[in-house]
């Protein structure tokens, strides 16, 4: 997935909203999958839409992460279960939250140098 990583760092959001995130001083539109390489666009819009394959980067990793962070847009909900059933099999714990609380979230965890990845549906 480097080939189309949108920023080639894992950098603080600075904000979010309807338009996308705003990190290392750009915006984006849309929703972000942010891995040990860098800042990726990625084309999930709703957690309706979220399938094993959207996390296909993630779920292949050689040395699993210690878990994924999931923004789920506007409110708080469960992944659909074969999303739950990809990452328990890989080893990966999933935490889940609204977008808002997972970008918070996110933020102390790179400052803290934490060994985590994230996965961000643009709030609506």
């Amino acid at each position: 997935m480097n080939a189309q990583a949108f920023y080639p760092h894992r950098a603080p959001i600075e904000a979010y909203g309807p338009d996308g995130f705003r990190f290392a001083g750009m915006m984006h539109k849309g929703s972000l999958l942010i891995l040990d390489d860098g800042i990726h666009r990625w084309p999930p819009v709703t957690l309706a839409d979220l399938t094993p394959l959207d996390f296909a980067p993630v779920l292949a990793r050689a040395k699993p992460a210690s878990f994924l962070l999931l923004g789920t847009g506007n409110s708080i909900a469960r992944p659909p279960k074969p999303v739950r059933d990809a990452f328990a099999a890989a080893g990966i714990a999933i935490d889940f939250m609204d977008t808002g609380a997972a970008v918070r979230t996110w933020n102390v965890l790179i400052a803290e140098d934490r060994d985590c990845l994230a996965a961000l549906l643009s709030p609506c």
